[in-house]
C-alpha cells in the first residue's frame, strides 16, 4: 500500500517545477482565466498610475507658477493675462472662467438699460459678485471631475481583485481535493503542488489590489489639495472683485 501511495505522489509530484511559471502553466483553466483577468487589471492600473503621474506634476508645477505670479500682480487683469500663458493649472483655468464672468457681467451692469426695474446699483454689484463666484464654482467642479478622471478604476482594482484570486484559488483547491479522492491518497506530495498553485490566483490577486490601493489614496489627496487651492483662490478673488467695486 506504501508502494503504491508513493508512485501516486511521485506521478503528481513530477507536475511541481518549483517555480511560479511552472506552477502558472500546469495550473487549471479556471485559474489561469483568472491571473488572465488579474493581469489586465495590473496592466491598466499601472498606466492609469503613471498617466495621472504626469498629469499631476504637470497642474502642480504649473499651478505654482501661476500663484507666483498672482502675487506679484495688482490688477485683475494682470492676473488674467498670466492665467492665459498656463493652460494646464486649474487655478487659472478658474481664474479664467472668473475674469470672464465678470467682464461680461461688468458691461450689464455699466449699462442702464440692463437693469431690472427698481433694482440699483449696489443690488447689481452683489449679483456680479454672486454670479461670479457660481462660475468659478463651477469651473472648479469641472477641474476636479477632470482630476478624478480614471481613479474610480484604482478603487475597483483594490477592492475587487483580492476576491477575483481568492476566487481562483478556491477553484484551484476544489480541484486539487477532488485529484486528492480520485486517486485516494493525501501525502503532502499529492497536496503542496496542487495547493501551491492554487495559492498563486491570491499572490495576484493581491499584487494587483495593493498598488491600485496605495496610488488611489495618493492621488485622492493630490486632488483634496488642489481643490482647496482653487477654492482658496477663489474666495480670495471674489475680495478684489468686491473691493473694486465698492471704490465704484
Amino acid at each position: 500500500m506504501k508502494e503504491i501511495s508513493s508512485v501516486a505522489a511521485t506521478g503528481v509530484g513530477d507536475h511541481f517545477h518549483g517555480s511560479v511559471l511552472g506552477m502558472i502553466l500546469e495550473s487549471g483553466a479556471m485559474v489561469q482565466f483568472v491571473l488572465i483577468v488579474l493581469l489586465i487589471f495590473s496592466v491598466v492600473s499601472w498606466a492609469i498610475i503613471l498617466m495621472k503621474y504626469l498629469v499631476f506634476k504637470k497642474v502642480e508645477r504649473e499651478n505654482d507658477r501661476f500663484m507666483e505670479a498672482y502675487m506679484r500682480q495688482m490688477k485683475i487683469s494682470d492676473v488674467y493675462s498670466e492665467a492665459k500663458k498656463t493652460k494646464h493649472s486649474t487655478i487659472a483655468e478658474v481664474c479664467r472662467v472668473g475674469y470672464g464672468e465678470l467682464i461680461k457681467l461688468s458691461k450689464i451692469v455699466k449699462d442702464p438699460g440692463g437693469r431690472e426695474s427698481g433694482e440699483t446699483g449696489f443690488n447689481q454689484e452683489l449679483k456680479l459678485v454672486d454670479q461670479v463666484e457660481r462660475a468659478m464654482s463651477r469651473a472648479s467642479a469641472d477641474e476636479t471631475i477632470k482630476l478624478e478622471k480614471f481613479l474610480g478604476f484604482l478603487a475597483t482594482t483594490g477592492s475587487a481583485c483580492p476576491f477575483i484570486g481568492l476566487f481562483g484559488t478556491v477553484w484551484g483547491i476544489m480541484n486539487t481535493f477532488q485529484s486528492i479522492g480520485a486517486r485516494g491518497s493525501a501525502t503532502l506530495a499529492v497536496v503542496a503542488p496542487g495547493i501551491s498553485e492554487a495559492l498563486i490566483a491570491t499572490a495576484a490577486g493581491l499584487a494587483a489590489a495593493i498598488p491600485a490601493v496605495i496610488f488611489y489614496n495618493f492621488y485622492l489627496n493630490k486632488v483634496k489639495t488642489i481643490t482647496t487651492e482653487m477654492d482658496v483662490f477663489t474666495a480670495e478673488f471674489l475680495n478684489i472683485v468686491e473691493r473694486s467695486q465698492v471704490k465704484r
